[in-house]
């Protein structure tokens, strides 16, 4: 089976024919190219899809990752990254292995096919021509012929006719004879030129073009083999992957198994468990019985000299507190209720009267306020709440027990390994300075005192500052007693001076391991609710001011929480409009409160976060 015989005369079909193999060559390459492509955008898209959901650093997100079920989804999304690589791997090899080497060979082939098709044509240009030496020296032939014929039946006219001479019949002889000699001459030439053609005809279907045409039909065989082996190739490189493929699959299968839903459901106890005992049976209280009352309705304070009219029946209904928020509680008894004042129609301070534009407000007594606290919530909230960028109290006193107990772990374990990066800093420089005092070419050994007495210092200064969190620590544990008031102030809860009866309540109402108890009478628990509100303000710093404003109008200010201001008197803003038409004002370090945003112009630092005017 050869093209050289079988397919003597079809050389444009198999011009077009190996055309045609190297466009489906170039097919594959193209699929190949764009399966790369999918690999790589599928690779890509797992690795963001892995990024998306990978827990941001120093964030909530990173805390939660310590279940298992959240660490099983960490181990499936690094999983995925590798699986992912594994596509990129698929695509790096078809690239090298099949696109860049098939485009090698394309161009190879395209060279070697010119190549085959040239020597064709070159040996059909020759058989053509000698074709047409053929058919030129026949035709000569034939006319030489003709002519020789026409010359002889001439002369015999001539040789007959009796009145023609002598010399024309001669001459007629002489031109006959020329032409015959001129025929055979051509008859010469033709046989020799069929000959000759003949013998390259042969040559040209017996030799030429079955040599050539095998040369293509190789060409085209080895074209078919190699497309083959690329296809061999394209499935290897994605079985090569699948062992790894199934790893990172195991992998997965292997973090879902380590789920364990009993540790999950102790981190959550060890996460949010507060040290608290759970809240007794409430007392009956008898309102049959006449009960004497002397609460005023004008102020907390009021509310030491008398019962209040808010009653604790015992220990248990005492443990009802560390559940209310206090701060929320003395944003009812202090922030302005009321919408702020439209601002009056003139701006003389007599067309401003002293009653209706200041947010008034009759004062309620305590159990109003703490039932509309059960049920509401309030419009602005206390100092506290509103300070900016409120940070926790150092020793973590605002977190129940339980929690307070692990941040201060928490924290001394990080402490402890900042003193240990100190020491092994300051015995590198010491190993250092040591060196420069045996070979002083190296450098000043004196040089170092500077970095080896900050070393020391910075070391000193963690280890106290260790001490402290594990001072708290052992009186959250119960290995100390409760703390007392000057260790209170160290902690920067308490700046101002504590009355000994309040100093006395408040040890009472909290254990050594941090649970809340209430032993002391009614009068005594109402003490220590009043005294831990004004501890809530007088632990707080002045805030900053973040600008100045200015009066537009006179304003006096009756209700808590409100200050009075005169037109055209200039204030720091200490706390600007959050949406409720309040803004917060200071005259001096101890007279501050809110006044309406409608009353001022508001004049913010251009540092200030989202500055603004308010006119």
């Amino acid at each position: 089976m050869s093209w050289g015989t079988e397919l003597w005369d079809q050389f444009d079909n198999l011009e077009k024919h190996t055309q045609w193999g190297i466009d489906i060559l170039e097919k594959y390459i193209k699929f190949v190219k764009e399966r790369t492509e999918i690999e790589l955008s599928y690779a890509k898209q797992l690795r963001n899809l892995s990024k998306k959901y990978q827990p941001k650093k120093n964030s909530k997100e990173e805390e939660e990752y310590k279940y298992t079920s959240c660490k099983a989804f960490l181990s499936t999304l690094n999983e995925m990254n590798d699986y992912a690589g594994q596509h990129e791997v698929i695509s790096e090899n078809m690239t090298s292995q099949i696109m860049v080497e098939l485009a090698r060979y394309v161009q190879e082939l395209k060279q070697e096919r010119k190549s085959n098709f040239h020597d064709g044509r070159k040996a059909q240009q020759h058989i053509e021509t000698c074709w047409k030496q053929l058919e030129s020296s026949k035709r000569r032939f034939e006319r030489d012929c003709k002519e020789a014929d026409r010359a002889q039946q001439y002369f015999e006219k001539m040789d007959a006719d009796i009145n023609v001479t002598k010399a024309d019949v001669e001459k007629a002889r002489q031109q006959a004879q020329l032409r015959h000699q001129m025929a055979e001459d051509s008859k010469a030439d033709y046989s020799s030129i069929l000959q000759k053609f003949n013998r390259e005809q042969r040559e040209y279907y017996h030799s030429h073009i079955p040599h050539i045409f095998q040369k293509i039909q190789e060409m085209e065989e080895r074209r078919v083999v190699r497309i083959g082996e690329s296809m061999k190739t394209y499935a290897e490189l994605d079985r090569q992957v699948i062992p790894i493929i199934g790893k990172c699959l195991d992998g997965i299968v292997k973090a879902a198994e380590s789920i364990d839903q009993k540790s999950d459901s102790q981190l959550v106890i060890e996460a949010y468990k507060s040290g608290f005992e759970p809240p007794g049976d409430i007392e009956f209280e008898d309102y049959a019985q006449p009960m004497k009352r002397t609460v005023s309705d004008n102020s907390l304070s009021n509310s030491r000299e008398g019962k209040p009219e808010l009653k604790f029946g015992g220990k248990s209904k005492g443990k009802l507190w560390p559940f209310i928020k206090k701060n929320k509680l003395m944003s009812l008894l202090t922030s302005p209720h009321q919408p702020p004042p439209p601002p009056p129609a003139s701006a003389s301070p007599s067309a401003v009267p002293n009653g209706p534009q200041s947010p008034k407000q009759q004062k309620e007594p305590l159990s109003h306020r703490f039932n509309e606290f059960m049920t509401s919530k309030p419009k602005i909230q206390c100092f506290r709440s509103l300070k900016r960028g409120g940070a926790a109290p150092e020793d973590f006193s605002n977190l129940p027990p339980e929690q307070r107990r692990k941040k201060l772990q928490q924290k001394v374990h990080e402490l402890n390994k900042e003193i240990q990066k100190e020491m092994d800093q300051r015995d590198a420089i010491t190993k250092m300075k040591d060196v420069y005092l045996k070979n002083p070419q190296m450098g000043d050994p004196a040089s170092l005192d500077h970095k080896l007495a900050e070393a020391t210092q910075t070391i000193e200064k963690l280890r106290l500052e260790t001490q402290k969190f594990e001072a708290w620590l052992a009186e959250v544990e119960g290995r100390l007693p409760a703390r007392s008031e000057q260790t209170r102030r160290q902690s920067g809860m308490y700046d101002g001076q504590m009355p000994t009866t309040v100093t006395n309540c408040a040890q009472d109402r909290e254990s050594p391991d941090g649970s809340y108890t209430e032993e002391q009478s009614q009068e005594s628990e109402v003490k220590v609710l009043a005294t831990d509100f004004d501890d809530e303000f007088d632990d707080e710093e002045p805030l900053p001011a973040i600008g100045t404003c200015k009066a537009l109008y006179t304003f006096e200010g009756q209700n808590e929480g409100t200050i009075s201001v005169m037109e055209g008197e200039t204030l720091c803003v200490i706390e600007e409009d959050k949406g409720d038409g309040w803004t917060r004002i200071r005259r001096n370090e101890d007279e501050e409160g809110y006044v309406p945003t409608s009353y001022v112009e508001v004049y913010l630092d251009k540092n200030a976060k989202g500055a603004k005017t308010y006119i």
